[in-house]
């Protein structure tokens, strides 16, 4: 026998998932050159700023001493214009100058002025590529595994640019899983609640389920596989969830305040339908229909209609029993029954 007892249970779906970091750049290179130094080590921690690798600076570094040099022709040049400029339109203001001289001393500096911003221009570029010869961390996370070592000649550039390196930032953790689409209205029905968790738990340890917010849903069912994906985030400072694990899921819609729950043996299958032997006051055996719930962790089920807090069902010996039979009640062991509660925490 054994008491019907109260609890707040979540409302939940179970399902399979997988891990996947919050942030994730493969590291590479925006200029080609020979690799001259590597700062880390493989797999270890690196911030955001920190120094990666070093392109031998010394053609950008020539290139940029080009590029100011030509600025700095570009802006002589312009101030004798300048001069010119401003000598014409003093002569011409006395009359003693042809119109046209005006305006080749006017069109020479506007064209050299260009020139001017031009040679900037190719300062800055120039200056962007010897930049570029330090790589540097993009973001905080752990460090893959390098595929270039010191003394390898890469190719710089998005399109064939090499990919020195990987880093992964997970002290958050994604959790990615989908949802069915027989489940879909049951989720919309409670999306925006503040209840709603995402629980993951690596098969691979003993360490409780990781508890954390939903993140996305996606707007549409997947055609091919009848599912809805998700993405829930999780707080993983110690890092025991790695992006790539397959874990589980248990996607918490709400918590049912005071639900009713029995162990699960107590509920019986007839033809008309699940049932649950009550015991009386006098001992005597009643056959309730029920509307069982959701099965809860510790062997307990929820009891949504049919019992009430406090009464004593049978948990065993059911095909023994009728209606109105006589009982002699012999209470479950209060300490399996508040270990079924605490493993249903």
């Amino acid at each position: 026998m054994a008491k019907v007892i109260t609890r707040d249970v979540p409302l939940y779906l179970n399902e399979i998932g997988s891990c996947a970091s919050v942030e994730s750049v493969k590291v590479q290179a925006q200029v080609s050159g020979q690799i001259i130094s590597r700062n880390f080590q493989d797999g270890a921690d690196v911030k955001k700023g920190d120094l990666l690798f070093t392109i031998d600076p010394r053609p950008y570094q020539a290139a940029l001493e080009q590029a100011k040099g030509q600025l700095a022709q570009a802006q002589a040049q312009l101030v004798l214009d300048e001069i010119t400029l401003k000598r014409q339109q003093a002569l011409r203001a006395r009359g003693v100058n042809a119109p046209q001289d005006l305006d080749v001393a006017q069109g020479t500096f506007n064209n050299d002025k260009a020139k001017v911003q031009a040679a900037q221009a190719a300062v800055d570029a120039a200056q962007v590529n010897l930049d570029y010869c330090t790589i540097r961390s993009p973001i905080d996370g752990r460090a893959g595994l390098r595929t270039v070592d010191v003394g390898n000649v890469i190719t710089g550039g998005n399109a064939g640019g090499v990919v020195l390196l990987s880093i992964d930032r997970f002290d958050q953790i994604y959790t990615d899983f989908t949802v069915a689409e027989t489940d879909v209205a049951l989720m919309r029905r409670y999306l925006g609640n503040p209840n709603m968790k995402v629980q993951t738990d690596s098969p691979n340890d003993d360490q409780p389920p990781r508890t954390g917010d939903l993140y996305f849903i996606d707007n549409v069912v997947q055609p091919g596989s009848g599912t809805v994906k998700a993405r829930g985030i999780s707080p993983n400072p110690d890092r025991l969830l790695w992006p790539g694990e397959f874990v589980r899921v248990r996607f918490i819609l709400d918590i049912l305040k005071d639900a009713k729950l029995v162990p699960a043996q107590a509920v019986q299958i007839s033809q008309r339908g699940p049932f649950i032997f009550v015991v009386k006051p006098d001992s005597t055996v009643e056959q309730r229909p029920v509307k069982p719930g959701q099965r809860q962790d510790g062997d307990l089920v929820v009891v949504e209609e049919g019992v009430q807090p406090g009464d004593t069902v049978v948990v065993t010996g059911q095909l023994a029993l009728s209606p109105g039979a006589k009982v002699s009640p012999q209470m479950m062991n209060p300490a399996d029954q508040v270990q079924g509660e605490l493993r249903g925490q």
